[in-house]
């Protein structure tokens, strides 16, 4: 399985293509558009979220329900466009509309893309970067996140997220898998608890008075996955590292742990190992879970459980000190409307971002031209294991 996603933030729609899914897989329409307003939600979002709708329409590749085998085309319109059609359309300009365009960006952000990017690809208007590497890209990678998580449901598999930490804000206790499963989704930020969920909304309110940003920690978890997907034989084909590149290729994502994560590397390795146990009832499982279900690359058959750190949304209602590119005078940077905290949201993009290589393991695992024979060649495999 693989995809692209094309589009710009204000630019007339996103897009993402998708090769390789099965046929006859039944999809409900209605499911993933509710994943898709999962992403649009959380406190602390910016105006921005109040005027898109992120409704998607098959272009290609579903027909009647159900998937076709062929390539699958999603499109997310942007019903911003309309006020930005002069600026963003792909029409070429006279010279003089070309010299009074307005909002032409020549001063970079710090934390951003914008210089790093028209450096390299040569471009002296600055929007040019920040369009394509504004996090609202990741409305069509949630779009292929929720047509993934159609093949993990109709498996049996389940994936979910929530948010552990926003600035000093933990809720981490000991919460049960059911608990962390269905209280964030009534959550504004995304938490399992409810006093937690009240004090991260002061705060996010403090700092948006402050003008400024705040960051945090997310955490997903899959719950059923089978053994053995991933492979220990070469670098590129391990499904921990796979999941993440993924979850780092998230704007603002700067760090990635599974299990207990950095905690392993101040703890002794028999505290830190998952002792193999053996049951007619389950067959083979871990005493605990430290390694966040993976064992050399591969899933172990117990809960995958990943945490991911989310650095602070760089544009600022009080920006920081930037270079014009064109004067090289140093210049307060530009400001681009944003949200003071996008972790609640970002916790569902990285829900997707797993799914996705979920989805990819299995399909790289099992024959899928068609999903019935997906599934009896996964019902086979689970058969042989619980041989084994």
């Amino acid at each position: 399985m693989r995809f692209l996603t094309a589009g710009e933030s204000h630019g007339p729609k996103l897009s993402a293509i998708v090769e390789g899914f099965p046929a006859n897989l039944p999809i409900d329409k209605e499911r993933m558009t509710a994943e898709l307003l999962k992403r649009q939600g959380g406190y602390g979002r910016g105006r921005r979220m109040q005027i898109e709708k992120d409704t998607f329409q098959f272009g290609s590749g579903v027909r009647h329900g159900k998937t076709l085998g062929s390539p699958i085309m999603l499109e997310i319109t942007n019903d911003d466009f309309k006020h930005w059609s002069k600026i963003m359309g792909s029409e070429p300009l006279t010279a003089e509309e070309e010299a009074s365009m307005k909002r032409v960006i020549t001063k970079p952000r710090p934390g951003h893309a914008d210089l790093v990017g028209g450096m390299k690809y040569n471009v002296r208007d600055l929007r040019n970067v920040l369009e394509r590497s504004s996090a609202r890209e990741t409305a069509s990678r949630v779009a292929v996140g929720a047509l993934c998580k159609e093949l993990l449901h109709a498996l049996d598999i389940r994936i979910f997220s929530r948010v552990n930490q926003i600035g000093e804000v933990k809720d981490d206790a000991e919460y049960s898998i059911e608990e962390r499963a269905g209280r964030p989704d009534q959550s504004s930020v995304r938490m399992v608890s409810e006093e937690k969920t009240k004090q991260a909304e002061e705060l996010i309110d403090a700092t948006k008075k402050k003008g400024d940003s705040i960051g945090g920690i997310v955490e997903v978890i899959v719950e059923n996955p089978m053994p053995g997907l991933g492979s220990h034989v070469h670098y590129d084909r391990k499904l921990d590292a796979k999941i993440a590149g993924s979850i780092v290729s998230i704007n603002a994502f700067k760090g990635v742990e599974f299990g207990i994560g950095f905690r392993a590397g101040e703890t002794p390795g028999s505290e830190v190992q998952d002792e193999i146990l053996y049951s007619e009832e389950y067959g083979y499982y871990r005493r605990t879970n430290n390694l966040g279900g993976f064992e050399g690359g591969m899933t172990t058959g117990m809960p995958i459980i990943v945490k991911a750190v989310m650095k602070p949304i760089p544009t600022l209602y009080k920006p920081l000190f930037s270079v014009d590119i064109n004067t090289k005078e140093s210049f307060k940077a530009t400001i681009e409307r944003s949200d003071a905290c996008a972790v609640p949201a970002a916790s569902v993009v990285c829900e997707h971002m797993v799914a996705i290589e979920m989805a990819g393991a299995i399909l790289d695992k099992f024959p899928h031209d068609d999903f019935i024979e997906l599934e009896s060649a996964v019902a086979q495999y689970k058969q042989r294991l619980g041989e084994y």
